[in-house]
């Protein structure tokens, strides 16, 4: 206050020295020395004239919609951080996808406005950084992916406890399981190790709760496919039953882990991934099981062919004579990821027919996953089966993991789940969209408040469009109208053939991935293009789907003379229901599959469905989409 109140005084006390002293120095009057000085007074108002306020200046409407714009976009950035910080990374990217979509729809020249060109240069690193740190926790904006007990028990010392080991084999005896089981100092490590350690026993109670989302799912398919219900626990080793878990070195994805090159009976493209849909990977994994068993003839062993490769085992057991997991493992014939691998599933299934001994009496499972299902043939956007059944966009992924984007695939017969309880009004609502409309139009519950114009506002389109698809007036009330059909214009996703775009004046990275429905990390990886910049030069084609990758047949594939007839039967009838996983390179090569197309001998060739160097360590995940 000081600062503001000296000047004021000082400039009445100047003008009152100024009046006084012209005053005294008045040549045509007589000075007047032992008059007292003036009291002081308030100076005069000056007229309204001499006051008059600067004219306003003129506001500049493209400056004033500029300025709205960027106010919009901050506010959806902001709601994006701050869910972004409360771990609700689903919302925080639609958020952040909300911020990006109102600069690139807002009817404004980006690159000839530098007031947004800077806020949109700034919201893009922003957006981006956050990106990359959650992809450093999880899969990119979707939540994080705990490790698996596999993972956690990686480095655990050998210790044996012989009361453990006393307390395992006695409650071996009562254990009812369809899989042979046995106990000894290895397993009873492993025992100790979940039962005695926090992080051994939070990891695998966690597990163990999440099954509870697929047990009966998992042991029904079990028992339609002629294997043991116990074969669950490999879920514990591999994902610790979360569908959407994704090994960043291997690129080995889903619940039962299985590499992303091969045919082994679930679809892979760019609008969805089987590999994580709970059901049908499952079916997959137990008919590959069934198959690793004929060949190899013991549960143990196909577990361990699981792991490292049928082709593996089947060579250390040519190597020592012995078709026995624990004296391959006695005499180091497998690597220590196989090794670890039997063991811990035994004390997994040993633990969970026994969880109070060993400290799991705290085992709430999770309840089961409850859907509705319906067919359908074309794409449909999940946002607007979130407005016709009236669940969050969120739960509407979860219950769909293998659905790359907030479509279903087009031209294509998806089985979409929905809430329990919601397929007819599902029906009912869905038929009054159009079939050809479906991967944009919306459904809105029209409110009390609601009119045409403001519901037009809310999704951006004219109110004349709004009234037309609805067959009303523009100034039509909606007195006794439930709901209305909104004619939200697609995006210009591409088709199921579309993978290559050629670049326009004007386009940058952003807006094509916008354009094509995919992440700017995508467009980047797919094209090879650097982490930072957002230009592109006219002309450039640029993949806009994932490309295909070819993957040559290696030599050791081809040794088809040694293989006999029989054999080659069985492993193409496997290959036609089981379509076992296949990779190539350093983590893994070859599948019964690849050996019954090229006539391979079984033993040659690694079959192994991941790779046994990246599995069952600490790794970051990395996908598209949310976990269950």
């Amino acid at each position: 206050m000081n600062l503001f109140r000296y000047p004021s005084v000082g400039c009445a006390a100047l003008a009152t020295l100024l009046a006084f002293s012209s005053a005294g120095c008045d040549p045509s009057k007589p000075a007047k020395t032992s008059a007292p000085p003036p009291q002081a007074t308030a100076p005069a108002l000056p007229s309204s004239t001499e006051q008059a306020p600067p004219p306003a200046p003129k506001v500049d409407p493209q400056q004033e919609k500029v300025q709205a714009l960027i106010a919009l976009v901050e506010k959806a950035y902001s709601q994006g951080e701050s869910a972004y910080k409360r771990g609700q990374l689903p919302e925080a990217k639609a958020s952040f996808d909300r911020a990006v979509d109102l600069m690139l729809t807002g009817g404004i020249d980006i690159k000839d406005t530098p007031q947004l060109q800077d806020e949109f240069d700034r919201i893009l690193d922003g957006v981006n950084a956050l990106e990359m740190e959650a992809l450093k926790q999880g899969n990119g904006f979707a939540p994080k992916t705990e490790p698996t007990p596999a993972d956690v028990a990686s480095d655990i010392t050998f210790e044996v406890d012989p009361n453990i080991v006393a307390r395992a084999k006695t409650d071996l005896a009562t254990t009812k399981s369809d899989l042979p089981l046995m106990v000894n100092e290895y397993v009873a490590a492993y025992i100790n190790f979940f039962a005695n350690t926090q992080r051994g026993h939070n990891t695998l109670l966690h597990s163990f709760q999440r099954s509870g989302r697929y047990k009966a799912m998992i042991e029904r398919v079990m028992s339609e496919e002629g294997v043991p219900h116990d074969l669950i626990y490999l879920a514990v080793a591999e994902s610790g039953f979360q569908p959407r878990a994704v090994n960043a070195r291997s690129g080995a994805g889903g619940m039962w882990q299985f590499m992303p090159r091969g045919q082994y009976g679930l679809t892979r493209n760019p609008y969805m991934d089987e590999r994580f849909d709970p059901e049908k990977s499952t079916r997959a994994y137990a008919r590959y099981m069934k198959f690793i068993y004929e060949q190899l003839g013991d549960w143990y062993l196909a577990m361990a062919g699981y792991d490292w490769g049928t082709g593996n085992i089947q060579r250390a057991v040519e190597k020592t004579g012995y078709a026995d997991f624990w004296e391959l493992y006695r005499r180091n014939n497998l690597p220590a990821e196989t090794k670890n691998y039997v063991p811990e599933i035994l004390a997994a299934i040993i633990i969970a027919n026994h969880p109070t001994q060993y400290g799991f009496d705290d085992i709430t499972l999770d309840p089961p996953v409850l859907t509705d299902n319906v067919t359908v043939n074309d794409a449909v956007d999940l946002r607007l089966v979130s407005d016709l059944v009236g669940a969050p966009v969120d739960e509407l992924i979860a219950l769909n993991p293998s659905l790359l984007r907030l479509t279903t695939p087009p031209d294509t017969q998806f089985d979409l789940h929905l809430p329990a309880g919601t397929a007819a009004l599902y029906n009912e609502r869905i038929a009054a969209i159009p079939e050809s409309k479906r991967n944009s139009w919306r459904y809105h519950r029209v409110v009390p408040e609601d009119t045409l114009a403001s519901v037009a506002h809310t999704y951006q389109v004219p109110v004349s469009d709004l009234a037309a698809a609805n067959q009303l007036n523009p100034s039509e009330k909606l007195e006794g109208i439930e709901a209305l059909i909104v004619p939200v214009p697609p995006s210009a996703a591409p088709s199921a053939h579309t993978v290559v775009y050629t670049t326009r004046r004007g386009d940058t990275l952003v807006s094509v991935a916008d354009r094509f429905g995919v992440s700017l990390t995508q467009l980047r990886r797919w094209n090879k293009l650097p982490a930072t910049g957002i230009k592109v030069e006219p002309g450039r084609r640029l993949h806009v789907a994932e490309p295909a990758r070819v993957y040559r047949t290696s030599s050791r594939h081809r040794r088809s003379a040694s293989r006999p007839s029989h054999a080659r039967e069985v492993a193409s009838a496997a290959a036609k229901t089981a379509s076992p996983k296949m990779g190539t390179g350093p983590h893994a090569s070859g599948s019964a599959h690849a050996a019954a197309g090229s006539g391979s001998n079984s033993s040659s060739g690694n079959t192994s469905h991941h790779s046994s160097s990246a599995k069952h360590k600490p790794h970051s995940k990395s996908s598209s989409h949310t976990q269950n």
